[in-house]
């Protein structure tokens, strides 16, 4: 039993640690002044273009052409309003390139996006976001690619304050905070977004973020990796680059909104489509191997991302050796009935909306959909098309 005992508390510690622990030892890293150079700016200005929101502005040349990516799968709803989004943006307009960018669109998204004044509609048949994502980097003349979704709402300073770290050429990936707007209907991921926000501050400010997300992020055009069908550039660049030297930030100045799912189910499913492709991210692609990683940003790969995705088997292993340990002792009797008092109440959360239980069906649904996620991918292969979030238009 004591080996049964020793994969118990050693489950149980990494699930606590990847998800709270990690946090702190962030939070002691930067008090004790490990920090990224990059993360901070402190004062350092090596990039080739000035700033354009915390100094007076004096020479335009030396600006960078922005291209600014729109991924469109039958987006008729959203599509103009977020071309006008994109011509409202406090940046010099002839520095500025829109494209949107349709995957195979069946409804008349091309036609409003070419009505609303994009300057770039690439048509392209129906291949998957990554693709068509690549494409349009291959059509894009800016120095800088900045994406986003279809649904997003840039604040106007937005793109200049995401620019605004790439005066330091150590920096290949910024992306910008998100927030969700609209009824929650239950779903609690607006609550652990911000908490996410935070931790990607502090991993910012060490080593650089292990994740970023799709409503406001930008890159180098020069730093652009072509991904297969199942990449996920919020997943993969900012690893890959961390592999070449180049750090990847957290911008909180650089504002965006989105739509929040409507209801705990819509979410279950946008983190389990989220996750299919999360095999070939972390083996085939190579986030699991350390080769190329500086140290800490190794340990923020393995505390924040790896740990996190093992969770769902954590908690099996928890359960079982939990059920086994059972009768060897007041503790183990406790461990147990918490983790069947937390599967209950997830169960009721499904139809009572008081917080508590809203949390607990939050927590379980959303470390069940990485096991979903993983299954599909073992069901059906790699992941190809995308889909939209229900209610999120």
């Amino acid at each position: 039993m004591i080996f049964v005992a020793v994969i118990f508390w050693l489950s149980a510690g990494l699930i606590v640690f990847t998800h709270f622990g990690y946090t702190v030892a962030l939070w002691v890293l930067e008090a004790l002044g490990f920090g990224n150079d990059a993360g901070h700016l402190r004062g350092r200005r090596v990039g080739t273009f000035p700033s354009l929101v915390d100094e007076q502005q004096t020479d335009e040349t030396a600006i960078p052409r922005v291209s600014l990516i729109i991924a469109a799968y039958n987006e008729e709803a959203v599509i103009a309003a977020r071309v006008a989004n994109a011509l409202e943006l406090e940046y010099p307009r002839e520095l500025l390139e829109i494209i949107v960018a349709s995957d195979g669109s069946t409804d008349t998204t091309v036609e409003i996006a070419r009505e609303a004044g994009a300057d770039q509609v690439l048509d392209l048949a129906r291949a998957g976001k990554i693709t068509v994502q690549n494409a349009a980097a291959d059509a894009a003349t800016g120095e800088i690619l900045a994406f986003s979704d279809a649904n997003a709402t840039w604040q106007p300073d937005a793109l200049a304050q995401l620019l605004e770290p790439f005066r330091d050429e150590k920096v290949g990936y910024v992306c910008g905070q998100v927030k969700f707007t609209g009824p929650d209907g239950g779903n609690l991921e607006g609550a652990y977004w911000r908490y996410e926000m935070k931790v990607r501050q502090l991993e910012s400010e060490l080593a650089g973020i292990t994740a970023g997300n799709g409503a406001i992020y930008a890159v180098r055009a020069a730093d652009y990796i072509r991904l297969g069908p199942s990449g996920s550039h919020d997943l993969s660049f900012p690893f890959a680059l961390a592999k070449q030297g180049l750090a990847s930030l957290y911008r909180p100045k650089a504002e965006a909104s989105e739509k929040m799912v409507p209801s705990m189910g819509g979410e279950l499913a946008r983190k389990r489509r989220m996750m299919v492709g999360l095999w070939d991210i972390v083996v085939t692609e190579g986030m699991i191997d350390p080769r190329g990683y500086p140290p800490f940003y190794y340990f923020e790969i393995v505390s924040h991302r790896l740990l996190r995705y093992l969770t769902p088997a954590l908690h099996l292993i928890v359960l079982l050796s939990n059920i086994a340990l059972y009768g060897q002792g007041l503790v183990y009797e406790l461990t147990l009935y918490i983790q069947l008092a937390i599967l209950l109440a997830a169960i009721l959360g499904r139809w009572f909306q008081q917080l508590p239980l809203r949390i607990c069906r939050y927590y379980v649904m959303t470390t069940i959909s990485i096991a979903m996620g993983l299954w599909d991918r073992w069901r059906n292969g790699p992941p190809g098309y995308w889909e939209k979030a229900e209610g999120t238009r």
